[in-house]
């Protein structure tokens, strides 16, 4: 075997002479191009990949170059903002006198970025397979709770998370070799030369990060090329998303801004001119839409209510929506009650579902209000208005309560009790707690123990089975399919449990005297190649119980529209400031539906879907809800919709922002 010549670089140091060769002209400035470079090669590399992985989805968006091209730019504002950080502090540190530590710290800012890089795209088709599109807020979101969302890595991706550790170990160290050796021969500059060169370099990193000429700098929105989201966010690189969603998290009181300005007044007049609102008065200037709701159903004793809000039931898996046959306990149900056909979620976090289905609360591009500050207490939930009108409140859930901070959102809310798996003694415990039977079992026992105190009563039940890693108990049900894991299994093993709550309860007294809402907080996976998946918004929502007759209800609802009903249904006559619809009153009037989608958000009515986008033109979708399928550029909407898109996404921030969304002292 022929030896290298005398002079000659080893084989395994080539990459690393030619990252030299290509950046040492730079002077001190070297350690920060080599990681731009090699910040790029990774990038671009993680993109080839993802793209061919997707290539379906890609090639029919026609536009296969340009995620390329346009990828780089986006990574050159990812890979500037971790060059502006050395970049400042070279005139200080990059002279001849502090060079070995000048050298030993671009060498460790840029292996830290470069591993970040690489820990960002390793985790992205996990994510992706999860959500369909890269890594979001809901990845910053759930790195709050690392013991549950460690427990459904190890159960459920276990493989994929020791991959991806290693990998990041592995490729982390090899950087770092890297830019050691191309980084050894960085020359320091006279100060002269240093100072006189580096305002040209920050003026370059400035161009890069701000990445257009235009008013505002470049956001990820000006990268949505196509109707297709998950091929938008391959244009983008993870890391960027990520930090995006952090610095947008910072400001989520006025997150609704980012889709342009409305006048307050417009925003109240817009929201206020709904057909179930036309005719209320809203006398409280400090409470805007504070209105008093008379129920539709008088009563001589107002009833109890009991909410299930199922784990990621979507109408993907209801047969009679257009789904899978795996909720059949649920079709039986249907029957009995009070069934939606076009009820659509708000969000894709059961935080989202919670906010909306327990306080009417509408959806806004910043995180639930579940999890914000300004709400944890004296904000509305049926709890704080139903426990001002005599009834006993309570949270019963088979995990930790203080998961998405639902603890401290419904004790400082009106909710007097929460149950979780502390108090239970379950059968069955897997990642995110107790089996859904044992969770029924004992939501059994303290309907029981309400019942019997002789006041009325409200209970909010969460079920959790049906959630990755998707572990519930043997020999419960006929699988729909193998290996047992599986997310279609998890859902006929909830339902199978919901079926047997049911039954169960209509055994007892208080049936009689009590309304049950079954209903999603969203579906399990939202996925598609539109750009507003509405379809994966559409879930199954159904009210029996009590005296409850059996209706279809047709027309489009949201989960803001349940609580106003549930109001209604119950004999309870109350002042609230829920913008939401009382079907009890009217179910044939055109209904709407409001569908915030990262940071999209879609004003559904009828076949119409107005689109607002960040920092561009809203669009107008067409949407065909028997085929499931968005066209979002069927059209131009007029101002008129945009109007009222904008009032329903700017209302919730206002009133939040003001803390105005809430019952007077």
């Amino acid at each position: 075997m022929a030896l290298p010549a005398p002079g000659a670089p080893a084989r395994s140091s080539l990459p690393a002479t030619w990252l030299a060769r290509l950046t040492l002209w730079a002077g001190p400035y070297a350690g920060v191009l080599q990681m731009v470079v090699v910040g790029l090669a990774i990038l671009s590399l993680s993109r080839l990949g993802l793209v061919a992985w997707q290539w379906e989805r890609v090639q029919a968006t026609g536009i296969a170059p340009t995620v390329f091209l346009q990828g780089v730019r986006a990574d050159l504002i990812l890979l500037g903002y971790f060059a502006a950080v050395p970049l400042l502090f070279a005139p200080l540190f990059a002279h001849r006198f502090a060079a070995g530590f000048w050298r030993t710290a671009t060498l460790a800012w840029a292996t830290l970025a470069l591993v970040f890089i690489v820990f960002m795209e390793l985790s992205s088709p996990q994510f992706i397979l999860q959500y369909d599109v890269r890594p979001n807020r809901l990845f910053v979101e759930y790195l709050g709770y690392p013991r549950e969302v460690f427990a459904t890595l190890w159960n459920g991706f276990r493989i994929a998370l020791i991959l991806g550790v290693v990998f990041t170990i592995v490729l982390g160290l090899g950087i770092f070799a890297l830019l050691r050796r191309a980084s050894s021969g960085m020359d320091m500059w006279p100060a002269r030369r240093l100072l006189l060169l580096w305002p040209l370099f920050c003026l370059l990193v400035f161009m890069g990060v701000r990445s257009t000429t235009g008013h505002r700098p470049a956001n990820p929105a000006l990268f949505a090329l196509t109707g297709d989201s998950l091929v938008n966010s391959l244009i983008i690189n993870s890391g960027w998303s990520v930090l995006d969603a952090i610095g947008a998290m910072r400001k989520e009181t006025t997150s609704s801004d980012i889709y342009g300005a409305l006048p307050r007044e417009k925003i109240l007049e817009q929201v206020r001119a709904a057909p179930w609102l036309r005719d209320a008065h809203f006398a409280n200037p400090e409470l805007p839409t504070l209105h008093h709701q008379a129920a539709a159903i008088a009563r001589e004793r107002p009833l109890n209510l009991v909410i299930v809000l199922q784990e990621s039931l979507g109408a993907t898996f209801v047969e009679s929506l257009g789904g899978l046959p795996v909720t059949p306990e649920l079709e039986k149900l249907k029957n009995e009650g009070w069934w939606f056909e076009q009820l659509y979620a708000t969000g894709t976090r059961s935080v989202r579902g919670i906010e909306a289905v327990m306080a009417g609360y509408a959806p806004t591009p910043a995180r639930s209000v579940v999890k914000l500050s300004l709400a944890q207490q004296n904000f509305y939930t049926l709890a704080d208005g139903l426990g001002r009108a005599g009834y006993h409140t309570e949270f019963v859930y088979g995990g930790e309560a203080h998961f998405d901070n639902m603890r401290s959102f419904f004790t400082g809310n009106g909710v007097r009790k929460v149950v979780d798996i502390g108090e239970m003694r379950p059968n069955f415990v897997g990642s995110w707690g107790a089996s859904d039977e044992d969770l029924f079992d004992k939501s059994l026992e303290r309907l029981r123990t309400l019942h019997a105190s002789g006041k009325p009563f409200f209970s909010l039940i969460f079920t959790s089975s049906n959630h990755e890693p998707f572990e519930f108990p043997d020999g419960k049900i006929a699988l729909h399919e193998q290996p047992k894991q599986t997310v279609n299994n998890a859902v006929k093993y909830a339902d199978y449990a919901l079926g047997k709550f049911i039954r169960a309860a209509k055994q007892q007294d208080y049936w009689k005297d009590t309304v049950f809402l079954i209903v999603a907080d969203h579906d399990n996976r939202v996925y598609g190649d539109a750009l507003v998946p509405v379809k994966k918004f559409h879930i199954p929502g159904l009210i029996l119980g009590a005296d409850i007759e059996p209706k279809r209800i047709r027309t489009i609802a949201s989960q803001i529209d349940l609580a106003p009903t549930l109001l209604s249904l119950l004999g309870v006559s109350s002042t609230h400031p829920m913008i939401g619809r009382d079907f009890v009153r009217d179910s044939e009037t055109p209904g709407r539906a409001l569908i915030q989608f990262d940071n999209l958000f879609a004003y559904l009515e009828g076949s119409a879907a107005t689109i607002l986008r960040p920092g561009q033109p809203a669009l107008l979708g067409r949407y065909d809800a028997a085929g499931g399928t968005l066209d979002p550029y069927a059209g131009k909407p007029t101002p008129a919709q945009v109007e009222r898109a904008m009032a329903h996404v700017m209302l919730p921030s206002l009133l939040y922002r003001e803390q105005r969304y809430r019952l007077p002292p």
